[in-house]
């Protein structure tokens, strides 16, 4: 784990340091609070960070659920990470590079629940009678 360092000016007492685990977990969350992410599971991390003079420059890999317009929900993802970070340590985001790994289909509800319900509905209802 490396720390960064943000420069304070000379009124300020004191630096402040953030690992860049913290930066790395800002990021998660402003992604996973993008509508229709998932994350890419077999992935140690979906996050790549590289600090420069420039900025904090991200490369983050998502699941889209399908149904969403990818270059809206990519860009929606940009401008969560771009706030997030700038928002809470002061840094100037230079890049949010977004990979879309993949695109899934929710799961429809098992049939066999569905019928158990409705007989359990049904028997329920000739109880009452």
């Amino acid at each position: 784990m490396s720390n960064i360092r943000l420069t304070s000016s000379e009124k300020e007492d004191g630096k402040v340091i953030y690992g860049t685990d913290i930066i790395q977990n800002i990021v998660e969350i402003a992604v996973a609070e993008v509508e229709g992410a998932l994350s890419v599971e077999e992935k140690k991390s979906n996050v790549v960070l590289r600090i420069e003079k420039e900025g904090v420059y991200a490369e983050v890999s998502v699941v889209v659920k399908y149904g969403y317009n990818v270059p809206d929900f990519a860009y929606r993802i940009q401008q969560s990470v771009k706030q997030s970070v700038e928002n809470m340590t002061h840094y100037k985001v230079a890049e949010v590079d977004v990979h879309i790994a993949d695109v899934v289909f929710c799961e429809p509800a098992p049939i066999e629940k569905e019928e158990e319900h409705a007989e359990e509905v049904a028997q329920e209802n000739s109880d009452e009678e």
